[in-house]
Order: structure tokens, then C-alpha cells, then sequence
């Protein structure tokens, strides 16, 4: 019984991180005057464990009542199989209409980034990821499972109307933040049906849309891209698996998992937001986790509800904390997680000045 229960207190300190953005958020409205109104929903897998459910009837339509969701990273060892996060986050995502995922691939810190001689002017990027149809809609199955013979298979899902709304998202963006250049990456030399329909799709969105230049990579030479001349890109947009692919490289690029913030979106519809890594169980009760990813999240959050004030107040406070070493260990600091969120917390309030804020290039979502 005290096992289970030290293994359950890990567990909760292992969400650390999501705490120390509340913290981050209060602390901006706090500034401001404008008050944020919480509500937690326990559906960890504390939940999962008790009652073997993810999400219970009726939670998708109380989620809708709200501005914005934030979610602490899933998975626990306790569920092997990982259904729990999986059924949280992609019914999350499909019960929500969730289409655009959207990566931020900002370099806030110059000492952050494993590439030589780039600086923060080189990374600052976003990627738009189709995040409701391609591989990852589960229609597949198998045949002969278990024997010599078996066949598994996995179907790839393109609709016009999906690929049309991310790629007239990704065109949109770029208009009403002055970027010049949207490029859409594609396998089209090998997957000849789904990524013909991504080529005329986006080229017949991109003629709406005069000044902004369109442009195509394959996605193997888009990554290799992405690490001889990151800084050639502005807004980038592709399909699911490619987008899960590419902005994971993108976050080694600023800093590692620790700093990569995320929103699931349908514009004028409640947003998810979170952070990119995992809920690292190896780190959990340490107070070594890097609350940075969770924290910018939630700038993302308050960009998207119209808050900009406050979305700048807790990047400029992060950024602060970079350029200070008042970090985790990962990023060469001294604190811990806790340590962190409060260091924030403290440079949110007092106002820290400088640094970029959120109406940088990469801009609102």
C-alpha cells in the first residue's frame, strides 16, 4: 500500500510543470486585472486506473463551454499500453474538430541552439500540421495476425475539405502577420494519390492569396532544409505524420522538448493547448522536469483568447529567465521545476523588460 501510494504521489508531482503555468497565468492576470477562471478535470490516469474510463459521457460538451483547454502531458507506466493518452488526446483532437496543430519553432535564446552560428534571426518558423486525417485516423486492420502469413494494414485519410481548411489556415496566418512565404511539404513523388490531392489543393488556395509566395520541398529534403538553412522558412504546412515528424526536429532547434509549445485549434472554437514532451516518469518526483514548454503553452493560450498583454508579459519572463540561467537542468540552470515556475512567476510580475514578446514573427495561431 505505501508503494502504490508514493508511486501515485510521483505521479502527481510529475505534473509539476502543468502547475507551474497556472502559477504563470495568475500572475499575468494578476498584472493586468483581468482575472482567469479555472476548472481542473481529473482525467488522469489516476482516473483511468479507478474507473477504466478516458473521457466519461457528456465531457466533450462541457469542454466546449470553455475559452481554452490546457493539458499536462499524458502517459504513465501503469497503463502499458498507452490508451489512456491516446484516447484522451485523439478524442480530444476528432471530438473537437481540432484540424490545425501549431508548432512555433522559435529560438528565444541563442546558447539554446546545437546548429552553429545560428541565432535567434535564423529560427523563427511556424508549422502547421493537418492534425484530423492522414495515417493517424486508425482505419487499418489485419489479417492473419500472429502468423507467418499476417498482413497488417494502415490507410492514409485525405479529404479535400481537410487539406483545403489547414493549407487556407496556413495562407491566412501568413497574411495577417506580414509573412511572405508559405511552403507546403508533401511526398508527392511517392504517394501518388493522397499527396496529388495535397498538390492541387494548395496550389489552387495559394492563387487566392497575391504576394504571398508558394513553394514546395518533399519532406526528406525539407528536414535537411530545416538544419543546413532554417532560416529560409516562415510558415510551412503538411499533413499529420510529417508535421509529428518535422516539428519534433524543429524543437531540437530551440532548445530541445522542454521549450516546444503546441495549440490544437478550430479557429472560433475552444483550442488545446500543451506541451510537446512527454510525462517523462523517469524525471517524475525529481523537480527536474523543464516547466518552459507548458509555460509558453500558455502564452499560446492567451494569444489565441485575445490576451495578447498577457501572452507577452509571460514570454518576456521566460526569456528572461534564459538569458539569466535561471533554468533547469537540462538547459544548463540551477533550479528545479518548482524553482523555475516561481522564478517566472516573480519576473512576471515585477515586469521584465525587453526581449521579444508575442507579436514576434511567429505571432498568434
Amino acid at each position: 500500500m505505501a508503494r502504490a501510494a508514493a508511486r501515485r504521489r510521483r505521479f502527481q508531482e510529475a505534473g509539476a510543470a502543468l502547475s507551474r503555468t497556472v502559477v504563470a497565468l495568475h500572475a499575468a492576470a494578476s498584472v493586468t486585472g483581468r482575472a482567469i477562471a479555472f476548472e481542473e478535470f481529473p482525467y488522469g490516469a489516476e482516473h483511468f486506473l479507478k474507473t477504466k474510463e478516458t473521457l466519461p459521457g457528456g465531457a466533450l460538451e462541457r469542454l466546449r463551454a470553455f475559452d481554452a483547454i490546457l493539458l499536462g502531458a499524458l502517459g504513465d507506466p501503469r497503463v502499458p499500453d498507452n490508451r489512456h493518452a491516446a484516447d484522451i488526446l485523439f478524442g480530444l483532437r476528432f471530438g473537437l474538430d481540432l484540424y490545425v496543430n501549431y508548432r512555433p519553432i522559435r529560438l528565444l535564446d541563442d546558447r539554446l541552439c546545437p546548429l552553429k552560428g545560428r541565432t535567434a534571426r535564423d529560427i523563427d518558423f511556424v508549422i502547421f500540421r493537418e492534425n484530423t486525417e492522414g495515417l493517424y485516423v486508425g482505419v487499418g486492420g489485419f489479417f492473419k495476425k500472429g502468423s507467418a502469413d499476417e498482413i497488417a494494414v494502415q490507410e492514409e485519410i485525405n479529404t479535400r475539405k481537410g487539406v483545403e481548411r489547414i493549407c487556407r489556415h496556413a495562407f491566412e496566418h501568413a497574411r495577417r502577420l506580414g509573412r511572405r512565404k508559405v511552403l507546403m511539404a508533401d511526398k508527392s513523388n511517392a504517394l501518388t494519390f493522397g499527396h496529388d490531392l495535397w498538390q492541387r489543393t494548395f496550389w489552387e488556395v495559394s492563387r487566392e492569396y497575391a504576394g504571398i509566395e508558394a513553394s514546395h520541398m518533399y519532406v526528406d529534403a525539407l528536414a535537411m532544409q530545416m538544419v543546413r538553412d532554417p532560416a529560409q522558412f516562415e510558415v510551412v504546412v503538411t499533413c499529420n505524420m510529417f508535421g509529428d515528424i518535422l516539428t519534433d526536429l524543429g524543437a531540437a532547434l530551440q532548445g530541445g522538448l522542454g521549450m516546444a509549445a503546441s495549440a490544437n485549434l478550430h479557429p472560433g472554437r475552444t483550442g488545446l493547448f500543451e506541451p510537446v514532451h512527454g510525462s517523462a516518469p523517469k524525471h517524475a518526483g525529481r523537480n527536474v522536469a523543464n516547466p518552459m514548454g507548458a509555460i509558453l503553452s500558455a502564452a499560446l493560450l492567451l494569444e489565441q483568447i485575445g490576451r495578447a498583454e498577457e501572452a507577452g508579459l509571460v514570454e518576456r519572463a521566460v526569456v528572461g529567465c534564459l538569458r539569466d540561467g535561471r533554468t533547469t537542468r537540462d538547459l544548463g540552470g540551477p533550479l528545479g521545476t518548482l524553482e523555475v515556475g516561481r522564478e517566472v512567476g516573480r519576473r512576471i510580475l515585477a515586469g521584465e523588460p525587453g526581449a521579444r514578446g508575442a507579436d514576434s514573427p511567429g505571432g498568434r495561431p
